[in-house]
């Protein structure tokens, strides 16, 4: 019987399907899930899911948030998700250097918002996990 897989941000259902396995970054590390697998809850860390299904591969840049299985269903929650074949690598390096500009120029006011900087600190990171996942798959790694 495969996982049940579901991806979701807060604006939108990034990722809804069924699949063989299932691995994500971890807070602690990667961890893999297959059918069967023990009920769980883990922090997820921005990093690369790979969902396999018939020996093919679906990779998705994700944020960091939550991960929850339980009867052969994963659950993710996090704050963005994209699958690699839309990453728009143009897009995505103007993003990093505005986010990179204003996260500079943030840290040296006294009066900003410290939640201001910790979105563009999101729009850094992720930025920079979509790379990683794009650069892995152009180069047709695997894990």
């Amino acid at each position: 019987m495969p996982l049940t897989v579901e991806i979701v941000t807060p604006d939108r259902r990034a990722y809804e399907g069924t699949a063989d396995g299932v691995t994500l970054p971890t807070s602690l590390g990667s961890i893999g899930i297959l059918p069967g697998h023990q009920p769980i809850t883990a922090i997820i860390a921005a990093g690369e899911v790979l969902v396999m299904l018939d020996g093919k591969v679906s990779r998705l840049a994700i944020d960091q948030g939550f991960v929850r299985v339980v009867s052969d269903k994963v659950s993710v929650v996090t704050e963005a998700a994209i699958d690699e074949t839309k990453i728009d690598l143009k897009a995505v390096e103007t993003a990093e250097a505005r986010a990179r500009e204003a996260v500079e120029a943030a840290r040296g006011q006294k009066d900003i918002d410290p939640v201001e900087i910790a979105k563009m600190e999101q729009i850094l990171r992720f930025a920079l996990v979509q790379r990683l996942v794009k650069g892995r798959s152009s180069q047709g790694m695997t894990e």
